[in-house]
């Protein structure tokens, strides 16, 4: 009972309107002092506060936020749809297929849904309304790849998840990067078939000779080469998550200035945007792992998987609720609230039943993103609409469909084949 109304006073807090990390804190923090009293609720706290910041892998998280931050100041979201757009902007809905490529290389990079729709939205919508393109499919298809930042590696929420699951973020970026890839391939067959059922939503242009299409795949190699650098040595084992997300903030360093872009302007504002965010992100941490050692006391995560596993159908009935449950407060939560929220619940439910939490990890991550695109929060929808003002939020919605039902094709395909996400990290670790 005690955890079932700390869920519930922290819904309320967050339906207040209340910063996520302040919510969880504050009821992780009433709720330990209720249980144990407040001198070993404040001690307790004060450990969870200090084992965090002194840990050695929460530096991943602001060393790929400064390396996002100067990527982004060297223009590497306008090289990589322009690139995109060269090679495929000529065929029917090509610039969409364009932004849905332009959205995961960006993410590749930057490790932000919202800001991986927001940048590719600012560049590609122009483009696609310009020749012609159905607000709805330009709109749909860049809000639903911007998704794609939370799940391509580097990806910030993977790093928020696996500190409060304390699970490798090593694996979880290797686990990560086929669900990804394959979440981009579906985005793309559903604009192909959304254009051969309806050519006029998506029409061909002209195609790009192949000097310009030279000259813009060879202004992504050295990003492409910093990339393949940080991803390949996590992967392959050549340094850890921390020391990846040093070589990758040195080489956009470098980056940057080989594209002559770092001044003092551009390194302040990459340093005071990775600090604003990471002080955003470590409380919204220490919030979490202190609402997580409430939810140990309650008992909460064992009632729920002792429940669940008296279900008729075992693993897979536990799956496909814990499924419905998540699309349901995805669609009135953020999805770091979400993950946040459920993690500390869920994750223990998960082990008991013997699933992997790197598999819990990707899937989690990926019911997340659908939340991003889901109404009637549909946090992506919103980030389009302020780019678009002039399209209908219905418009956006609607355009938005399709992709949903890929997502949701893609989700039960990750549940039905866990190798997906597992078979690369153990392929890699023998």
């Amino acid at each position: 009972m005690n955890g079932l109304l700390g869920v519930i006073a922290l819904l309320v807090l967050l339906t207040l309107g209340v910063p996520i990390g302040i919510s969880m804190g504050v009821v992780g923090m009433v709720g330990l002092m209720l249980l144990l009293g407040p001198e070993p609720a404040i001690i307790k706290s004060g450990v969870v506060l200090f084992e965090t910041i002194t840990r050695y892998e929460l530096g991943v998280l602001p060393l790929f936020l400064f390396m996002a931050h100067l990527c982004f100041a060297a223009g590497a979201s306008r090289d990589f749809f322009e690139a995109a757009a060269r090679m495929v902007g000529h065929r029917r809905g090509g610039l969409a297929i364009a932004s849905v490529a332009g959205c995961a290389g960006f993410g590749a990079i930057s490790g932000s849904s919202l800001a991986t729709a927001a940048t590719i939205g600012l560049i590609g919508l122009p483009e696609m309304r310009k020749r012609g393109y159905s607000d709805a499919l330009a709109t749909g298809s860049i809000a639903a790849g911007g998704t794609l930042g939370s799940i391509i590696p580097p990806s910030g929420a993977l790093i928020v998840f696996g500190i409060l699951a304390e699970q490798s973020i090593g694996k979880l970026f290797t686990a990560a990067i086929i669900p990804g890839l394959s979440q981009a391939l579906f985005y793309i067959i559903t604009i192909v078939l959304l254009c051969r059922w309806r050519p006029s939503i998506g029409p061909a242009t002209a195609r790009a000779p192949w000097t310009e299409r030279r000259a813009a795949l060879f202004r992504i190699l050295d990003l492409g080469a910093l990339i393949l650098v940080v991803l390949g040595g996590i992967a392959f084992g050549w340094f850890t998550p921390t020391e990846a997300a040093s070589v990758g903030a040195t080489g956009a360093l470098l980056l940057c200035a080989w594209r002559r872009k770092l001044n003092r302007d551009s390194l302040r504002e990459a340093l005071a945007q990775t600090l604003r965010t990471t002080g955003m992100i470590y409380v919204v941490i220490i919030g979490a792992l202190i609402f997580a050692v409430f939810m140990s006391y309650t008992g909460l995560a064992e009632q729920v998987a002792d429940f669940m596993e008296g279900l008729p159908g075992g693993t897979l009935t536990a799956i496909i609720i814990m499924t419905v449950l998540l699309l349901l407060l995805g669609s009135v939560l953020d999805g770091l609230a979400l993950m946040l929220l459920t993690t500390p619940i869920l994750l223990p439910i998960v082990t008991d039943l013997g699933l992997s939490p790197i598999w819990f990890g990707i899937y989690l991550v990926r019911t997340m993103e659908i939340g991003f695109v889901h109404p009637p929060i549909g946090i992506n929808l919103y980030v389009i609409q302020g780019i678009a003002k002039d399209v209908p939020l219905i418009r956006i919605f609607k355009g938005v469909v399709p992709f949903l039902a890929a997502d949701l094709l893609h989700l039960s395909l990750l549940i039905a084949l866990p190798a997906m996400a597992l078979a690369l990290p153990g392929w890699l670790n023998q």
